[in-house]
């Protein structure tokens, strides 16, 4: 591809010292270099999210098999396409300063060729030689001389400032435009960074340390499903080690999960604590009466139900998962497939209302949402959604609370959770929802996770990855009262 062809020019470089730029011999692009396989499997990784709206999570395992990469080269790979696409609103800003035309205008393997050569010289412990030498290979390889000779100018432009440096350009000043500076020096969308800032109390340092976390690698954590395997057994593999919150979780310090024996036969799973408190919170509220019927109302992919049925059997109970999408509910059955006692898989919509009121003595309504809570495990994740979103869930989740408060007996509870911290997927759904149930009150979800510290002022919960390590969550615990 030739740089005329939309992918825009590197601007002019201010000349140095010595002889003028115009006598100097022009630099030679070596000679063709086969890509390395770790950062071509990175490029179609971006590629694929962006061009196929695939998530990244989900395709990174079948690139990585595709081309046989294990330890090292796995690792790269994973680092080098998920923390160019969690920084590419900042690379995307400092790409812009080096080219004479708008970044959005070039050819979208350019964009995700120089995006993925800025993480190397800015984001990570490539030598810089190195980090423009193989990106100018993989040009070369993906998109032609032109784009292999555009990468080459433009990186050697991103190497005359260090990343702090590049901030300081190109980042709005904090003082005058705090959510736009936090927006490009950490790389989210303004209104994500507004909306973070408002549940966190309006503090721009308590939301930097959240922006921060947001950008590091999540932990894989596992969870010993009750009834099918103990916790002790989880924690007593190599490289697994106790959770901080869960007494059934462990997290893996190396290694694929899918790899263990225990996860392959669905003995354990890989859950995020975050996930697994909210489902234990639920187990550990007060209920008057029987407790022997429980329901997870948005049941997909199945580890807040796994783990549900492995403690209701406990109590001699039974698990009703409720799913409307074909292969999620797959997933479900997936996950209880070693489970002890009754469950059962029903493929519909939880607003349906399959059952008669009043069947259930606690739900669980884990409802759709944007999950900003997770944007560590879903690195596109925040490049996607939009405030629409936001907006277009709300009556969705109004519904499937109401739903999940008509299921549940009086005397029996009702969790409701989020994978996202937004006040308008969180306390305004619930006070909207409880303002029409005169039925229905909220007591303290802090009061059933003691041991966590940190969880907000009550009575919802709420957790966080810069605080806990887990996914951002937020709880809500409503009893029936008639």
């Amino acid at each position: 591809m030739s740089e005329s062809s939309g992918s825009g020019r590197p601007k002019r470089a201010t000349p140095h010292h010595g002889r003028p730029p115009a006598t100097r011999r022009p630099r030679r692009l070596a000679t063709a270099v086969p890509a390395d396989p770790a950062r071509r499997a990175a490029y179609d990784l971006l590629h694929e999210v962006g061009a196929q709206g695939a998530y990244a999570n989900l395709a990174l395992p079948a690139l990585l098999r595709r081309d046989r990469l294990t330890g090292r080269d796995a690792a790269f790979a994973t680092e080098l396409a998920f923390g160019t696409l969690r920084w590419q609103g900042l690379y995307d800003e400092i790409l812009g300063a080096c080219l004479d035309r708008p970044l959005p205008q070039a050819d979208p393997r350019v964009r995700d060729l120089l995006r993925l050569g800025c993480h190397q010289v800015l984001g990570m412990r490539v030598p810089p030689h190195a980090a423009v030498a193989t990106t100018v290979d993989l040009a070369r390889d993906v998109a032609g001389d032109g784009a292999a000779r555009l990468g080459n100018a433009v990186l050697r432009q991103v190497l005359r400032r260090s990343r702090d440096e590049w901030v300081a350009a190109v980042a709005p000043d904090r003082a005058s435009d705090p959510a736009g500076h936090l927006a490009v020096a950490w790389s989210h969308p303004r209104w994500i960074v507004s909306a973070l800032h408002d549940v966190l109390g309006g503090s721009w340092d308590a939301t930097q340390e959240l922006l921060r976390t947001d950008n590091e690698a999540a932990a894989v954590t596992l969870v010993a499903r009750p009834g099918a395997l103990e916790p002790a057994a989880l924690q007593a593999i190599p490289g697994v080690e106790p959770g901080r919150w869960s007494p059934y979780a462990g997290r893996l310090a190396h290694g694929a999960p899918h790899d263990l024996d225990v996860v392959a036969n669905g003995r354990a799973g890989v859950q995020d604590e975050g996930s697994q408190l909210v489902a234990l919170a639920l187990a550990a509220a007060a209920v008057d009466g029987p407790d022997a019927c429980w329901l997870d109302l948005c049941a997909g992919p199945g580890g807040k139900a796994a783990l549900l049925a492995g403690l209701v059997a406990a109590r001699g109970g039974s698990l009703t998962a409720v799913e409307p999408q074909p292969h999620r509910a797959a997933l479900v059955r997936g996950a209880l497939r070693a489970m002890p006692g009754r469950h059962e898989v029903i493929e519909a919509d939880g607003r349906d209302r399959r059952w008669p009121p009043g069947t259930f003595d606690r739900v669980l309504a884990d409802v759709p949402c944007t999950g900003l809570g997770v944007l560590r495990r879903r690195p596109e994740a925040r490049w996607r959604r939009t405030p629409g979103d936001v907006a277009a869930l709300g009556p969705l989740q109004r519904q499937l609370l109401a739903a999940a408060l008509d299921a549940v007996r009086p005397g029996g509870v009702v969790a409701y959770a989020t994978c996202s911290p937004h006040l308008a997927e969180t306390e305004l759904v619930v006070a909207d929802v409880l303002r029409a149930r005169p039925d229905a009150v909220l007591t303290d979800a802090r009061a059933l996770l003691p041991s966590v510290p940190q969880t907000g002022p009550g009575p919802f919960l709420r957790l966080w990855p810069q605080l806990h390590g887990t996914d951002g969550m937020f709880l809500a615990v409503i009893r029936r009262t008639d």
